[in-house]
């Protein structure tokens, strides 16, 4: 069994000095919760991504329900969804009352594609109201083409970034500048390129769909005179209404201080898991055809937040639950990335089951290796050689 302290997870959080002093500077202030970090920190990131607006909020899942709430989606809606994403995608939806179809993804990268997306929208039978893209592990979906289809069939478009703080588009803009969608979603959580322990952003270029994501974030409280119900109020400093029912979504100052100090590393976090990918693709040529590192779409520069290549274990006469524990006693740490959505019980018991060939086929060759912005090449080339000993 390896040594605990040279064992590779499969995402790691990058902390620094300059990054505990920003939190401790947070905590000798004023304000440990709504106070000016959040507006820094929101200001700072919508210029990072070239967006017109930024909500800080709790975490990724808190994001999409904002985003999902202030675009109207409600009871007697119905959320396009990719099969292949962590649950809470879909998840956001639910918690606004709408009803899932789930969308089929391309079998190797497992990315929405505008041919699955059409199809969804065929079984959706016009009542879809929102599409919700994700960018698997730092890959953008085509956008443009998903886009203009969902404009097409009048839904609206919430792209889940949780995974792509970083990515470039193939035209070159920033995933989360709202080119295409209406919304764009990220998480903050420890494995993501950038983090604030816990933690979400919404994006978009739409002034009105963000000051109600603001507003929702916190109790659906209304401190701005000139939107008061009752207009005696603004005469009153204490005054406030609750204009609608929201939630506590707050994200506290303490952790916008180190999302703040995270962002000023993205350059050289985004580099180096360019660089690590690099290295990843081309350790991998040797195993291939058994292994193999799904390309990107052409003209975009992911910032891949995991390493999720396909492995064919059926030729390789090796279960990946084998897989995964032999490497683990070599100290490489792996995870899957993800079971499909619509296999999960709750959602088998809402809408039976379905065959969607394209994620079952990549869920049943996926693999995610460690990759975080501490690692080696070494490192890769030691994971790579583990991988090859194992599948001998």
């Amino acid at each position: 069994m390896a040594d605990e302290a040279d064992f590779l997870a499969y995402g790691r959080q990058d902390i620094d000095d300059e990054d505990i002093a920003a939190v401790v500077r947070a905590l000798q202030s004023d304000f440990l919760t709504t106070g000016p970090e959040i507006p820094a920190f929101e200001a700072e990131f919508a210029v990072f991504t070239g967006a017109a607006h930024a909500v800080a909020c709790s975490n990724g899942t808190t994001a999409l329900h904002l985003a999902l709430d202030a675009l109207g989606v409600g009871e007697g809606d119905v959320c396009i969804v990719p099969a292949i994403t962590f649950m809470a995608t879909a998840n956001a939806a639910r918690y606004c009352g709408a009803d899932i179809v789930f969308a089929d993804v391309h079998r190797h990268s497992g990315l929405l594609t505008p041919e699955t997306f059409a199809e969804a929208l065929d079984r959706a039978g016009g009542k879809a109201k929102a599409v919700l893209p994700v960018h698997l592990a730092g890959v953008p979906c085509d956008m443009p083409q998903i886009a203009e289809l969902a404009r097409q069939h009048g839904l609206v478009v919430v792209e889940d970034s949780c995974h792509a703080i970083g990515s470039r588009e193939a035209s070159g803009a920033m995933v989360g500048a709202c080119r295409h969608g209406d919304a764009a979603t990220f998480s903050f959580h420890p494995v993501k390129s950038l983090t604030t322990g816990e933690g979400g952003m919404v994006t978009t270029s739409n002034p009105d769909l963000a000051a109600r994501m603001v507003r929702q974030r916190s109790h659906g409280i209304e401190r701005d005179p000139a939107r008061f119900a009752r207009a005696e109020g603004a005469g009153e400093p204490w005054y406030h209404e609750m204009a609608s029912l929201g939630w506590n979504y707050r994200l506290p100052d303490i952790n916008a201080a180190l999302g703040r100090a995270q962002l000023a590393r993205m350059p050289a976090f985004a580099a180096r898991r360019r660089a690590l990918t690099a290295a990843y693709r081309e350790q991998l040529q040797e195993l291939a055809p058994l292994v193999s590192l799904p390309a990107d779409p052409a003209g975009s520069d992911p910032c891949r937040h995991l390493l999720n290549v396909r492995i064919d274990f059926a030729a390789a006469g090796r279960t990946r639950a084998e897989v995964m524990n032999a490497l683990k006693a070599r100290g490489i740490g792996t995870q899957v990335h993800y079971i499909p959505v619509h296999t999960q019980p709750y959602y088998v018991q809402r809408y039976g089951r379905q065959s969607l060939p394209g994620a079952e086929a990549h869920y049943a060759q996926t693999l995610s290796l460690p990759l975080f912005t501490r690692m080696e090449r070494r490192d890769v080339e030691r994971v790579c050689g583990a991988l090859a000993e194992v599948l001998a």
